[in-house]
């Protein structure tokens, strides 16, 4: 039997990409209309947001915590989190949590190492942008990285939480998205992670001036490749 999948949500499109990525892909291993069980808790953004306002990252990884003993409780065996963001709590929670964890920004940077990606533009929220969560993994794949500059990254993070949470995938956005993602190509970058789960459903591989690390989906595929033991 596959493993039991938690997920521990933050933003709902994000979470909702993650699942109906598992869900749809696990037939490709499973069989059709097969997927691995999964279970899925929130707390509202709002209350993430509260923290992340005040830079309180304990407070943070007291979320995920919760969320990570309901799904254990549930009888997930491993947990994954479909928001980058909050990955900067990651160190807070994994040592003490009631289950394993993938990490997104991990599964990100192996990918962008099996592509042979040398230097990786990073887009997502203000706080992912200017954190550690992303240079540190990349950093350990021997892969550079370059972030958009600060104006740039105060519209992203703008776009973000105005649009992409809510729903709203707008043509003016994806056109900003792109003329930063052209930017980061005239920097050497030679593909962008997107950093931020909602991202993918507004800036997509044919709409995008580089190929695209989607975070989302990566996780998802891992987190059905572990699953199943492949």
């Amino acid at each position: 039997m596959p493993q039991h999948i938690g997920i521990v949500a933050c933003s709902a499109e994000g979470a909702a990409l993650c699942y109906r990525t598992i869900c749809l892909e696990g037939t490709e291993l499973l069989g059709r209309h097969n997927h691995p069980e999964v279970s899925l808790h929130t707390h509202p953004l709002a209350q993430y947001m509260e923290f992340i306002y005040k830079n309180d990252w304990a407070g943070v990884a007291e979320l995920m915590m919760s969320s990570a003993q309901k799904l254990a409780s549930a009888g997930a065996d491993f947990l994954i989190c479909p928001d980058n963001t909050i990955h900067q709590a990651f160190e807070l929670v994994a040592h003490r949590s009631p289950r394993p964890w993938l990490h997104i920004a991990e599964e990100a940077a192996k990918e962008a190492k099996r592509c042979h990606f040398k230097r990786i533009g990073v887009l997502g929220t203000r706080y992912l942008m200017e954190g550690p969560v992303y240079p540190e993994k990349l950093k350990a794949a021997g892969v550079e990285h370059r972030m958009p500059g600060q104006n740039e990254r105060i519209r992203i993070n703008q776009i973000i939480f105005d649009e992409l949470v809510n729903a709203q995938f707008l043509p003016r956005s994806l056109a900003y998205f792109s003329e930063v993602i052209r930017s980061l190509k005239d920097e050497g970058c030679d593909a962008v992670a997107l950093g931020c789960t909602e991202i993918p459903l507004l800036v997509t591989p044919d709409s995008s001036p580089l190929p695209t690390l989607d975070s989302t989906r990566l996780l998802a595929r891992a987190a059905l490749r572990k699953a199943v033991g492949t």
